[in-house]
């Protein structure tokens, strides 16, 4: 059990730690570049957005149906995140990279390693600094919000925190990787290459497991993109937000392995190799189909009453699709029905048929193209819809049971006409001038701060 004594003389340290780690990114220029680039560019997103939410909303203001589709996650939300989302993928990593390559290109590692703290702890206080800066940057979005509903604007709770956790989490794995890459290279220049190929490379596999075998598809389920996105559609998936997770703290637990001074490049090297191998096995482990929709349409969901039928179907569901992944009758397919009935359905299966396609404007070659074939049990059925309306019946029929749906309120939507003039001046000028100003005051080389003087037993 360990004495109140020692915990004192560990957390007091570590304190002072995160304080000096947090001292040194603020001081140094990459945090502030961050912020001054994310200010227009998530800035150009909100007033883009705004102008096109404004334009639909004319058109659903007069027509109440229309209005349905006027949703301020699709509208608002995600175009303004997405503009940070480009900062956190291509400008965050210097940030973190900083807080761990100066250390090992300068040779301050070694002096770290004589502070009275272990080397797992020093690589949390430096990943939560790193982090802490990450919050610091979202007043920049958190300003587009606050200007969205000073205009009147509809912002619900749980899809807006969570597409935030979900950015936040994204945020985690960029960090995680910067840390890793910071610890193998041998200068911070390296490290943010090796991380921008890291990064850059989430987009390539995302557009491979599109249109790629099925090992690619579910490969594509652990790129930090790929589980962006669901959180984008209003859904909290489980697997992929504990991935995420185990990701950025995986990686940074693995710069303990690789970080000590005496190690070669080729015991580096391997190391960090075999810990990536088994971060993967674990990753793979962590991911589930299981995921909470929490999007005020419920864009995600079934009627209820369909729902519960459809999760008691554990007789195993396979579904066989004649189509090519690419046709977009694939993609509303999986928008529509396979990503809902994944989250529902026990043990299902899904496969994807040979299709034999004669070109891209040619027919296929198989008659069958088209088909989707569901066999549960001993019964099997066909049908060429992506409909909900006759799919659902079809999958009830299948299972032996008559569902009566739950009368639900129709999402209203929320439209409407917002004036950004202000969020333009905002952000194209007083935001980058503030941002210049605190950089000027808080961007400043100094000495070892006191309680770390005072750490060393070097005279205050």
């Amino acid at each position: 059990m360990v004495s109140p004594h020692e915990s004192v003389a560990v957390v007091r340290p570590l304190a002072a730690l995160f304080r000096h780690e947090l001292r040194r990114l603020l001081a140094g220029r990459a945090f502030w570049a961050l912020l001054l680039i994310l200010a227009p560019l998530a800035g150009y997103g909100y007033v883009e957005a705004a102008r096109l939410f404004g334009e639909a909303s004319r058109t659903a203001l007069q027509f109440p149906e229309m209005a349905r589709a006027m949703t301020p996650l699709d509208g608002i939300l995600v175009p303004t995140l997405g503009a940070f989302y480009l900062g956190t993928t291509l400008l965050f990593p210097f940030v973190a990279i900083r807080a761990l390559g100066q250390d090992r290109e300068s040779g301050a590692l070694k002096l770290a390693l004589q502070w009275p703290l272990p080397l797992a702890l020093q690589v949390a206080a430096k990943l939560a600094a790193v982090g802490t800066a990450w919050f610091m940057s979202l007043v920049v979005p958190l300003s587009a919000l606050a200007f969205w509903r000073l205009s009147g604007g509809h912002l619900a709770f749980a899809e807006t925190a969570n597409l935030f956790l979900g950015h936040a989490l994204y945020a985690l794995a960029v960090a995680g990787i910067a840390f890793f890459a910071a610890a193998l290279a041998e200068s911070a220049a390296t490290a943010a290459i090796v991380t921008l190929a890291f990064t850059l490379g989430f987009w390539v596999l995302d557009f491979a497991a599109a249109t790629g075998p099925e090992w690619l598809k579910a490969l594509g389920d652990l790129s930090p993109t790929q589980a962006l996105k669901s959180f984008e559609r209003g859904l909290f998936p489980v697997g992929q937000a504990a991935a995420l997770a185990v990701m950025g703290l995986g990686l940074a637990a693995l710069c303990t392995l690789i970080l000590p001074p005496g190690l070669s490049a080729r015991a580096r090297w391997m190391r960090g190799s075999a810990g990536v191998g088994a971060l993967l096995t674990l990753l793979a482990a962590a991911l589930t189909p299981q995921s909470v929709d929490l999007a005020e349409d419920r864009r995600n969901s079934f009627n209820p009453a369909d729902e519960a039928e459809l999760a008691r179907m554990d007789r195993g569901l396979t579904i066989t699709l004649h189509l090519a992944p690419e046709d977009s009758r694939a993609r509303e397919y999986a928008s529509n029905l396979l990503g809902k009935l994944k989250r529902l359905v026990p043990g299902l299966t899904v496969r994807w048929a040979e299709t034999g396609k004669t070109g891209i404007f040619g027919a296929a070659q198989d008659d069958r193209y088209g088909l989707i074939v569901y066999q549960y049990g001993e019964q099997r059925a066909e049908s060429r819809s992506n409909s909900p309306r006759e799919i659902l019946p079809l999958l009830h029929e299948l299972a032996g049971v008559q569902v009566t749906p739950v009368a639900l309120e129709p999402y209203p939507g929320h439209p409407l006409v917002a004036d950004a003039r202000m969020a333009e001046i905002w952000f194209y000028a007083l935001l980058p001038i503030l941002i210049l100003l605190a950089a000027g005051l808080l961007a400043r080389p100094g000495r070892l701060p006191s309680h770390l003087r005072a750490i060393q037993g070097a005279p205050p």
